[in-house]
C-alpha cells in the first residue's frame, strides 16, 4: 500500500460487518476506502506500523525557487507517517480488540493497618516439598494431621506425618484451587472450570457444575466450606472471565461474583450472594453462626449470617485492608487468617483510576505482565472477630515467598500456599516478631 502525503480518517463497523479504514489526502477529496474483514483487521492493524510503504512527493530545488514568496504546500514526512501509523494502529487495537469494558476502581484510603512496620518474618519459612510442588494455592488438614494441597498439574497430594510426600489423586485440569475437609473426611475441592468436586478413595465425583435453576455452568469456583448442616458453600469469583483470565475482572472493576450453596441432600445448588466484587475465600466462624466470603479487588470481606436474628443478612465484616484478600482460614482461637494480593503496586494505583489505561493494559498483555503486582510482595493478616487486623507477617520484596494466597493455622505453625511457589510454607508462630495494631 503507497500512502502519498495522506492521512488515515477512522475504522468503523459498516453494513456488511467488515471494518471499513479511510485514506484521505490532503485535498480532503478521492478518498479511498478499504474494506478489511473481521478476521484480517488485527494482522492488517499490524501490517500498517510494519509493512505500510511510504512515497512522500518532493519538488526540485528550482522549482522551489521559483515559487519563492509562496507558500509551499506541507508534506508530511515518511517519520511523520510512521509514528502516525504506529498510533492508529494502538487505537485500533484497543478500540476492538479490547476484552474488558472497565469501570475506576476506587481504591480504599490508607488504613491503620497499612501504617504498620514492615517486617521479614516470611523469609523465615520452612519450604515442604519443594521442587514437587507446582502453585499449591491452598491447604487443609485433616483430623489426623494430613495435609492436603492442589497443584496446576492436576495432582492432589498430601503430605503425612511422617514427612513423606504422596501423589494421591489426579484429574486432567490445571485449574484446581479452594479445597477442604468435609467432617465425614471426604476432600472437596474447587476446579475453577468443572466446577465443585469430592475426591475420595474410590475416586473423584462432580457434585455441581451448574446452577440448577438457570443451567449457567460456572466460569471460576474458587473456595468452599462445609456448613453444619452439611451443604456447601462455594465461591464464583466470576461468571465473566476463567482462571486464565482473573485479572481482567480486576481491570473491569465490575462485580461479576457469587457466593453458591450446594445442598447434598436435594442435589442441588442455588445462588446465595450475587454482584460480589471477585469472590474469594470463604470460611465459617468459630460457632459456625455465619460465613466471611472475601472481595478481593474491594479490598473487604463480608459476612453473611447462617443463623440467629440476622439469618440470611449480609454485613461488612472487614475493609479498607492494605491489599486484595485471597483465601481465608480460621484459627483456633476463633480469628481469621487472610492472604492479601498487592493490587496496588507498581504503578497500578494509576491503571485502576482510568478507563483508557485499563483498556490499553487488557489489551496488550505484555503491559499486563509488567504492571502485576503480586509477585513483589507476601503479605498475611491475623483478624479478630471484631474485624480489627491483630497481626501482619510479611515478605517486604517478595523474596522467599510471593504471591502468598492462602494461610492456614495448624499445631502453632502456619502453612502458606501460593501461586507463584513450588513449595508450601511453614512458619513457626512461637517466638515469631510481628506488626500489630496494639
Amino acid at each position: 500500500m503507497i500512502l502519498q502525503t495522506s492521512y488515515l480518517k477512522a475504522a468503523s463497523f459498516n453494513g456488511s460487518n467488515q471494518r471499513a479504514l479511510t485514506i484521505i489526502p490532503p485535498g480532503g477529496t478521492n478518498y479511498q476506502t478499504l474494506l478489511i474483514a473481521p478476521h484480517n483487521f488485527r494482522a492488517f492493524s499490524y501490517n500498517l506500523i510494519f509493512h505500510t510503504q511510504v512515497s512522500v512527493r518532493t519538488k526540485p530545488m528550482d522549482s522551489v525557487a521559483a515559487a519563492s514568496g509562496q507558500t509551499s504546500r506541507p508534506y508530511l514526512t515518511a517519520f511523520s507517517i510512521f509514528i502516525l501509523s504506529c498510533f492508529l494502529a494502538i487505537i485500533l487495537q484497543v478500540s476492538f480488540f479490547s476484552p474488558i469494558t472497565p469501570e475506576p476502581l476506587e481504591l480504599p484510603p490508607a488504613s491503620s493497618a497499612s501504617l504498620l512496620p514492615t517486617n521479614s518474618q516470611l523469609q523465615r519459612v520452612i519450604k515442604l516439598g519443594e521442587g514437587i510442588l507446582d502453585k499449591p494455592e491452598d491447604v487443609c488438614i485433616d483430623k489426623n494431621g494430613t495435609l492436603y494441597t492442589a497443584t496446576r498439574d492436576g495432582w492432589i497430594k498430601r503430605l503425612h506425618r511422617n514427612g513423606s510426600w504422596e501423589d494421591w489423586r489426579r484429574i486432567e485440569s490445571d485449574a484446581l484451587l479452594g479445597l477442604t475437609i468435609t467432617k465425614h473426611g471426604s476432600l472437596i475441592v474447587c476446579d475453577a472450570e468443572k466446577g465443585l468436586l469430592e475426591f475420595g478413595e474410590d475416586g473423584v465425583t462432580v457434585l455441581a457444575s451448574h446452577v440448577n435453576d438457570n443451567k449457567i455452568r460456572y466460569r471460576f469456583a474458587d473456595d468452599v466450606i462445609e456448613a453444619p448442616d452439611d451443604s456447601l458453600y462455594f465461591s464464583i469469583a466470576s461468571t465473566k472471565f476463567g482462571l486464565h483470565d482473573w485479572y481482567f475482572d480486576v481491570l473491569e472493576a465490575k462485580p461479576h461474583g457469587q457466593l453458591l450453596k450446594y445442598d447434598p441432600a436435594l442435589n442441588e445448588t442455588s445462588i446465595v450472594l450475587d454482584g460480589l466484587c471477585f469472590a474469594n475465600g470463604v470460611a465459617l466462624s468459630v460457632d459456625q453462626d455465619y460465613l466471611v466470603v472475601c472481595e478481593t479487588w474491594k479490598f473487604r470481606c463480608l459476612k453473611y449470617w447462617l443463623s440467629g436474628e440476622g439469618k440470611g443478612k449480609t454485613e461488612i465484616f472487614v475493609d479498607n485492608l492494605p491489599g486484595g484478600p485471597d483465601n481465608i482460614k480460621l484459627a483456633p482461637d476463633g480469628s481469621f487468617w487472610i492472604a492479601l494480593l498487592q493490587l496496588t503496586s507498581g504503578g497500578l494505583e494509576y491503571v485502576h483510576t482510568s478507563k483508557a489505561l485499563k483498556h490499553l493494559v487488557a489489551t496488550f498483555s505484555k503491559l499486563l505482565e509488567r504492571v502485576k503486582g503480586m509477585h513483589t510482595k507476601a503479605t498475611v493478616v491475623n483478624v479478630a472477630t471484631d474485624g480489627k487486623i491483630i497481626r501482619s507477617f510479611n515478605d517486604p520484596d517478595g523474596d522467599v515467598m510471593s504471591f502468598v494466597t492462602s494461610a492456614l493455622e495448624f499445631e502453632d505453625h502456619l502453612y502458606l500456599g501460593s501461586l507463584n511457589s513450588n513449595f508450601i510454607g511453614k512458619l513457626p508462630l512461637n517466638g515469631a516478631n510481628y506488626s500489630s495494631t496494639e
